[in-house]
């Protein structure tokens, strides 16, 4: 079986204070590494090859949110559909 690495170069993030970035990357890491334990889904990414770039789309965020559920959030949106 092939291996998965993914990197997260970048994280944009608008609208946050500067002080919970982190708490939301946390969240998409630890969200992402749960999603991509699951059997069969990592294989969909290793399948699909090198993928350069991939966008998490219009994550909605319910008003009052911890930092780290939009974490989550968007890591469910990464992990949902890989790109072609």
């Amino acid at each position: 079986m092939r291996h998965l690495v993914l990197h997260i170069d970048r994280l944009v993030l608008r609208g946050f204070e500067p002080g919970q970035r982190h708490a939301v990357a946390q969240g998409l890491q630890a969200e992402l590494a749960r999603q991509l334990a699951e059997p069969g889904a990592a294989q969909q990414w290793v399948s699909r090859g090198d993928v350069a770039h991939v966008a998490a789309g219009v994550v909605r965020i319910v008003p009052g949110a911890q930092p780290a559920a939009v974490g989550v959030q968007a890591a469910r949106s990464v992990a949902r559909k890989p790109q072609p």
